[in-house]
């Protein structure tokens, strides 16, 4: 470690707290990074260090351009992307995400990368999305492929995904690091008391509020959640349901139905929807209003949703898929339930609440940020990081 890597680090224009998490950490461990970006990405964390180069060559994102504005920016950013890994400086080109077009990303612009004799380290957030959307495919299948295999080194979140890309796709074991996800550092995190963050919301003191945040779309199994929380209020009417986020892409369809089952049942009145994207300063009042996070997903590689709830020390209860059992402590940070399962979820639920999890919920918060904060730390994150660059460079 006695040189420095320079890094190019391909953001794909996205994602603001792993990007940004993850530039400012391997800055702290001396790695020079050309950060490559757009205007959603612009910040001032990225004029701070000589070591730290912010590239903005995606420039603006906005999804109300026309059609031609948006065709003629992808364009140009895509000629700005070649134009630039042909004339950086540095040797590593470390991918966190792709960009708009997947398919060439994974194929032509690797080898393009491996022409140029450039290391590539990808980090895979999700090993097979389309597996997980139900919309996998051959091509789907055969791309990924590509893209894992000419890969020099993958960080994968788990030690399921890491198996997933070795028996699923050949990727050779040791091309395969296992990296924490990383806490969101750009969520406000203020002095604001629970009990404070219950009346912004309309809920009372006593009442049991139960989350669930992010993107809305059928991996995340709402509808079961919704089937499950119609279930306790029937018994219990002090449990209450925030439904906080946006519908994703092309999930409309999914959404309204979801609207529909809720409108139908008498329990509708329990449920506070915040249908709407959730900016980091506001996201505060939701994790620290609620009294547990649920993720009643029905399949998943890992989720940035759940390091969120941790690091406000708010318990967690999911469905037995993905990496959920690697990441919950049973009635020390969470509780586990069957998927696709609105009985056991329920269940689940009223096990957590009479549990001493939750009756000691004051106390037991602060455990699961310490937790969190040993988990998912940014520091362990870059030292793995940094230690795979300097692999790669030697070799």
């Amino acid at each position: 470690m006695n040189s420095k890597p320079f890094v190019g680090l391909l953001t794909g224009g996205g994602d603001r707290p792993y990007a940004l998490g993850l530039a400012t950490a391997l800055v702290s461990r001396g790695v020079c990074l050309d950060f490559v970006g757009s205007d959603q990405l612009d910040s001032a964390e990225l004029r701070v260090s000589p070591k730290l180069h912010f590239l903005n060559l995606r420039g603006n994102q906005d999804e109300d351009a026309s059609l031609a504005a948006k065709v003629s920016r992808v364009l140009i950013y895509y000629a700005r992307l070649l134009r630039y890994a042909a004339t950086a400086r540095p040797k590593i080109l470390h991918i966190l995400w792709n960009n708009k077009f997947e398919i060439f990303d994974r194929t032509l612009l690797m080898l393009y990368y491996k022409v140029l004799r450039k290391k590539i380290a990808l980090t895979a957030h999700n090993v097979n999305a389309g597996k997980r959307d139900a919309n996998d495919s051959l091509l789907n299948r055969l791309t990924l492929g590509i893209q894992y295999r000419l890969a020099d080194h993958i960080f994968v979140h788990t030690e399921q995904m890491k198996r997933e890309l070795l028996d699923e796709f050949g990727v050779r074991e040791r091309a395969v690091t296992v990296i924490p996800f990383g806490i969101n550092q750009s969520v406000l995190d203020t002095n604001l008391a629970p009990a404070r963050a219950k009346q912004r919301l309309g809920i009372g003191g006593g009442e049991k509020a139960i989350l669930f945040f992010g993107s809305i779309g059928p991996y995340k199994g709402l509808e079961f959640l919704i089937a499950a929380f119609q279930r306790l209020v029937a018994v219990d009417p002090d449990y209450r349901l925030i439904i906080a986020g946006v519908p994703m892409r092309g999930c409309e369809d999914y959404w309204d139905e979801i609207q529909q089952a809720i409108r139908r049942d008498s329990s509708r009145e329990r449920v506070i929807e915040r249908i709407e994207y959730i900016p980091d300063e506001e996201a505060e009042v939701y994790f620290k209003a609620a009294d547990v996070l649920v993720l009643p997903y029905t399949e998943v590689s890992q989720s940035g949703v759940l390091v969120s709830g941790y690091a406000f020390g708010l318990p967690v209860v999911a469905a037995d898929v993905g990496s959920f059992r690697e990441d919950i402590i049973e009635g020390r940070t969470g509780f586990l339930c069957g998927p696709r399962d609105p009985v056991g979820l329920a269940k689940a639920l009223e096990t957590y609440f009479q549990s001493d999890l939750f009756k000691a919920l004051d106390r037991r918060r602060q455990e699961i940020r310490e937790y969190a904060r040993q988990r998912y730390s940014w520091d362990a994150v870059s030292e793995m990081t940094r230690t795979v660059y300097d692999e790669l460079l030697a070799s």
